[in-house]
Parts: structure tokens; sequence; C-alpha cells
């Protein structure tokens, strides 16, 4: 699949079939993800795949009762590793760069997802701390968002997106681009 027709087709799934999903698919989406851009390369992601049905259902509670997390065969859970990131860049590494980082390979996980038939959808409503304690993550890891995978059980239309005039900008902030 071309990369602009997975950017451009890629939606959030919020209904899923119960079809299970190939561990040999799971890995290539996993490692779409950590080919993603990074600060000074250091990866500063980690991902937690849960599969099991109550830890799911726990999750979609700790992600303000979004119950259709649980319905997903596979949720996977990308987490910024603070300190990975802060070992060299120190606070701005601590608090930005991880994020960056872990954004990136998230986008890099669901258009993978997608171009091999699944779908996703990115949760970042969630309650860390409940999040964290279900998962037994480590206070130096920041739980990023929530990624339900599965085969679509729906065809959502694209959402309107603003017209490239209002969002890009020329030399300087408030000078529309002319394409």
């Amino acid at each position: 699949m071309e990369v602009f027709e997975c950017i451009f087709g890629r939606r959030s799934i919020r209904r899923f079939k119960s079809n299970p999903i190939p561990e040999e698919h799971l890995k290539k989406i996993l490692e779409a993800a950590i080919w993603a851009p990074s600060a000074g390369n250091l990866q500063s992601w980690e991902f937690i795949v849960v599969k099991d049905q109550r830890r799911k259902e726990a999750l979609a509670r700790a992600a303000l009762n979004q119950m259709f997390i649980a319905t997903a065969p596979v949720v996977i859970v990308a987490c910024a590793n603070m300190m990975r990131s802060a070992s060299v860049y120190g606070e701005r590494g601590r608090r930005l760069y991880c994020l960056l980082d872990t954004a990136a390979a998230v986008q890099n996980l669901m258009l993978a997802a997608y171009a091999l038939g699944y779908g996703t959808c990115w949760i970042g409503a969630f309650r860390d701390e409940e999040v964290m304690r279900i998962l037994n993550i480590p206070p130096e890891l920041r739980p990023v968002a929530i990624i339900p995978l599965g085969v679509p059980a729906e065809e959502p239309r694209a959402p309107p997106r603003m017209p490239l005039r209002n969002v890009v900008h020329e030399e300087e902030y408030g000078r529309p681009y002319r394409f």
C-alpha cells in the first residue's frame, strides 16, 4: 500500500471484529513503530501489548470508560521512557523529546496497522496513575497512548480538515503560504 494511501485512508476505529491478530503482523506493526525518528536516536519509547480481557477492561475504565477499547483483540500502551531521553537532553528530554519520540512511534504503528488491514484509535484521555498501576509501569515511564488494535467493524467517513491556508505560514506566523 502506498504511503499516501495509508496517511489519507487511516481512520480512528472504535468497533472491532473479534479476529485474532497473527503474531507476525503484530511484530511487523511494532517493528514499524521502532523505526520512527527520535531525538539523538535514543528511541525513548516502550510498548506494552495487552491481550488479557480483564486487563483490557481495566484499561478501558482507566480511559474514562471508553469501553470499546476492551473489544479490540489487542491493546498496545505506548510509554515514553523519560530517563532515557533525560540522560542526554536533561529536563527538555524528560518533558518533551521523549513525548515527541513516542508520538512519532505511535504514528508509525498506526500507519503500519492500517497498511496490514487493521484499525486503531489513538486514546490519549486516561488516568495515568491508574494505567501505570494496571500494567505495573515504573515511574521513569509515562504512558502516552492507549491503542486498541483489530480488524475494523466499521468504515468511518473522513473527518473534515482545516484548509492548508489556515495552518501553513510563510516565513513568519500570520503570512499565509501561497501554493
